[in-house]
C-alpha cells in the first residue's frame, strides 16, 4: 500500500506539537504535585507515543532523544528520583529541544546536533545518578529541513462532529432554497413577486445560520493558550529571585483561532513583566507584610462581541515618579499636567522602561510597545491600572472574531469607510461651515474635542455638498471626531486584512464590501489619532 509520506509528516508535525504543548503544564503541575500518580502516568503515556510517532516517520534522533527522556520519568515513576525544581527543569529543557528537532522530520538528520548531544548526556547522568550538572547553554543547530520541502504543520482545528452535522444540514437546506428562489424567479405571473420576496427571506435566514456557525466553528478555548504562562512564569520567577504562583480563571472562554495564535506573545511580555517589574523580591515584601510567593492572575471573560483579558499582580504597583521622571527626559510629555490615568498609558511608548538595569527579561522598552501593537493588530486595546503597593492590572479587549466586524459606514466624496464599532461613542451632524485645515477642535456639549476631516487626510476630491457629520470616537487618550461627508449607519459585513503589498498603509486595517458591491476601507482609528491627535490642538477652527 502506498504511503503519502507528506500527508504522515503533517499529521506528526500538528499532533507533536500538541503532544509538546500539553507536557509542558503537566510537568508544571507534577512540580507542585509529586504524588500526583495519573498525572505522572499522562506524561509518560505522552512520551512514550511521541516517541513511537518519530519513529514511525523514521526521526530516529528524536525517538533516541526521548528515550533518554524515559529514563527519567521512569526512575521519577519508581520514585528513586523526585519531581524537584532540578529535574523538572532539565525535562522543560528537553521539550524545548524537542521543538527543535520535531521540524527536521521532514529530512531526519542522521547524528544529533551538538546541543541536544549535550542535554542526551545530561538526562543519561539523572537517570543514572539522580543528578545532572547544569551546562552553559549552546546556541542551537539548525533543524530547518531542506529547502522545498513542507517545514511546518498545516494549521488544523479539531471540530465536534454534530457541527459538521448542522453544517452540511444548513448547506442542503441552502441548496433547495436557491432552487426554489430560480423557479419564481423565472416565474412571469404577477405573484412571482411576492413568493419570490418569501424565498429570499428564507435564503437570507438560512444564511444567518450558516455564518453564525462558521464563526462558532473557529472559536476555540483559551485554557491551553492560558495555561503555557506557566512555564513564562517559572522562569522569570527563577532568573529574577522571585517567588510567585499563577491563578488563571475563564479557561472555557472561547476566541477566535486566529486571535489565540496572535495573543500568545502578548500575554507572554505582559506575565514575564508582572514577575521582572511588577512583584517584589521576597524581602521586600516580607517587610510590606506580604505573602512571600507572589500572585499572577489571569482572567478571560465574555463581554458581549468582546473577550477581556487581565493580567493582574500583586506587587508594588507602578511607580509614578519613576515615570513622570523618565518622560520628562525623554521630553514625551510634561507630567505635571497629566492625569495618572494618562502617565500609566506612557509605558505603552516604544522604548519606554522604568528598570534601572538591562536583564534578559526586562530592562530595554521593547515588550509593551510591543504588546500594544499586537494587540492593535488585532483590532484590540490595552490599558493598564495600578494601586501604589497593590499592584497592576494590564486589561486586553480583544473582538471575538476578525472574519465579521460590527461598524460603521460613512462616506466622503465617492469613498466608502467603515469605522469599528468598538471605537464608536456617538455620531453628530455637522453645520455648514468650513474650514482651510484638516484638524482642529470644536466644543461639543462643553468638551473641547478634537476632529480629523477624513476627506483632506487621505487628499480626496474638494467638498461639494455642504451637509457633513462627525462620528466620535474613543482612543487611548480621551475622544476625538472623525469628520465626513454622510453617515450612512450601522453595518455587520465581512472584514478582509490587508495583503502584504498594501499591509502598511497607515490608518487602514483592512477592506470589506459593502451591501451596493463598492469596497470600503476598514479604519484603523487608534492608528489615524495617533498620526494626527498629537498637532490636533494646535489650531481651533470649528469644522
Amino acid at each position: 500500500m502506498a504511503v503519502d509520506r507528506d500527508l504522515l509528516i503533517q499529521t506528526f508535525l500538528a499532533e507533536s506539537q500538541e503532544q509538546l504543548e500539553l507536557l509542558e503544564p503537566m510537568l508544571l503541575e507534577l512540580e507542585q504535585h509529586p504524588d500526583d500518580e495519573l498525572g505522572l502516568a499522562g506524561i509518560f503515556r505522552l512520551a512514550h507515543t511521541l516517541k513511537g510517532n518519530a519513529a514511525v516517520v523514521g526521526h530516529e534522533v528524536m525517538a533516541d532523544f526521548l528515550h533518554r527522556v524515559e529514563g527519567v520519568l521512569s526512575r521519577v515513576r519508581e520514585r528513586t528520583l523526585l519531581p524537584t525544581e532540578e529535574v523538572t527543569g532539565l525535562l522543560l529543557e528537553a521539550l524545548d529541544a524537542l521543538r527543535r528537532l520535531a521540524p527536521a522530520a521532514v529530512e531526519p538528520p542522521t547524528a544529533p546536533p551538538a546541543d541536544v548531544r549535550a542535554l542526551t548526556e545530561r538526562l543519561v547522568r539523572m537517570a543514572e545518578n539522580g543528578s545532572a550538572p547544569s551546562a552553559a547553554p549552546e546556541a542551537p543547530a539548525s533543524t530547518a529541513p531542506a529547502e522545498g520541502l513542507v517545514a511546518a504543520p498545516r494549521r488544523t482545528l479539531r471540530v465536534d462532529i454534530a457541527s459538521l452535522d448542522q453544517l452540511l444540514t444548513l448547506t442542503g437546506e441552502l441548496a433547495v432554497a436557491r432552487g426554489r428562489l430560480a423557479a419564481v424567479l423565472a416565474d412571469p405571473s404577477p405573484a412571482a413577486a411576492r413568493l419570490a420576496r418569501e424565498q429570499h427571506q428564507e435564503a437570507d435566514r438560512l444564511l444567518l445560520e450558516l455564518q453564525e456557525l462558521a464563526m462558532k466553528l473557529r472559536l476555540v478555548p483559551l485554557g491551553p493558550t492560558l495555561r503555557t504562562q506557566a512555564r513564562t512564569l517559572r522562569d522569570a520567577a527563577a532568573h529574577g529571585g522571585r517567588e510567585a504562583r499563577l491563578v488563571l480563571e475563564g479557561e472555557a472562554v472561547e476566541l477566535d483561532t486566529s486571535l489565540v495564535e496572535c495573543l500568545k506573545d502578548p500575554l507572554t511580555h505582559l506575565v514575564r513583566n508582572a514577575v521582572a517589574h511588577g512583584l517584589e523580591a521576597p524581602e521586600r515584601r516580607r517587610a510590606a507584610g506580604k505573602p512571600l510567593e507572589g500572585t499572577v492572575r489571569v482572567t478571560a471573560q465574555q463581554e458581549a462581541q468582546v473577550v477581556v483579558i487581565t493580567v493582574q499582580d500583586d506587587g508594588g504597583g507602578l511607580d509614578l515618579g519613576r515615570i513622570a521622571a523618565i518622560a520628562r527626559q525623554r521630553g514625551l510629555a510634561d507630567p505635571d499636567q497629566l492625569s495618572p490615568e494618562r502617565l500609566q498609558q506612557l509605558i505603552f511608548e516604544p522604548g519606554f522602561s522604568t528598570a534601572t538595569e538591562v536583564t534578559e527579561v526586562a530592562g530595554r522598552g521593547v515588550g509593551l510597545d510591543v504588546v500594544r501593537r499586537n494587540v492593535e493588530a488585532m483590532r484590540g486595546t490595552v490599558t493598564v491600572s495600578s494601586v501604589a503597593g497593590a499592584g497592576a492590572t494590564f486589561t486586553l479587549r480583544l473582538p471575538l472574531s476578525l472574519a465579521i466586524i460590527q461598524g460603521f459606514a460613512v462616506s466622503v466624496g465617492e469613498d466608502e469607510f467603515v469605522v469599528p464599532m468598538d471605537d464608536v461613542v456617538e455620531c453628530i451632524e455637522l453645520g455648514g461651515e468650513r474650514a482651510e485645515d484638516q484638524r482642529g477642535v470644536f466644543n461639543l456639549r462643553g468638551e473641547a474635542l478634537p476632529w480629523v476631516e477624513l476627506r483632506r487626510l487621505f487628499g480626496l476630491a474638494p467638498l461639494t455638498s455642504k451637509r457633513r457629520g462627525a462620528v466620535v470616537v474613543r482612543h487611548p487618550r480621551g475622544r476625538a471626531a472623525l469628520v465626513v461627508d454622510r453617515l450612512q449607519g450601522e453595518i455587520q459585513t465581512v472584514f478582509k486584512p490587508l495583503g502584504k503589498l498594501l499591509g502598511g498603509i497607515p490608518s487602514v486595517t483592512g477592506t470589506t464590501i459593502l451591501g451596493n458591491g463598492r469596497v470600503a476601507l476598514v479604519l484603523d482609528v487608534g492608528g489615524l489619532l495617533e498620526r494626527v491627535l498629537p498637532h490636533a490642538t494646535e489650531r481651533s477652527p470649528h469644522p
